[in-house]
């Protein structure tokens, strides 16, 4: 079993770091054998927000989001982060949870790749 460990620190929209990432999680958890963790802190805590709407045919970070921790990656959001922005957990994709620096630590330590967008 291989294990990674996505740290997320850019908006959801106005650069494609965050979109990126997720495109690399959702590629990556499809795969057998693939645990993966995602953490989002700064400003990606926005990317894990319920009620995202874009216009057709353009990315939607919450469906991404979505889509990796129903595929079964461990989606966690800085709580500090959150309080920050304003979000609360019942605005949260479903599949995401509040998170602390702590947790983040011990996904830290468990994973053999940590990959920083």
């Amino acid at each position: 079993m291989s294990k990674t460990l996505f740290i997320l620190n850019d908006p959801p929209y106005g650069t494609e770091r965050s979109y990126n990432a997720l495109r690399l999680a959702g590629s990556l958890v499809k795969h057998e054998g693939q645990e993966l963790r995602v953490f989002l802190m700064g400003d990606a805590a926005a990317c894990a927000k319920r009620g995202q709407k874009t216009p057709d045919g353009y990315y939607n970070l919450e469906r991404m989001v979505r889509s990796v921790a129903s595929r079964g990656a461990g989606v966690g959001i800085c709580g500090t982060c959150m309080d920050a922005r304003g979000i609360t957990e019942d605005e949260l994709v479903d599949g995401c949870k509040r998170s602390t620096l702590d947790e983040l630590t011990a996904w830290t330590l468990w994973a053999e790749r940590v990959l920083v967008f």
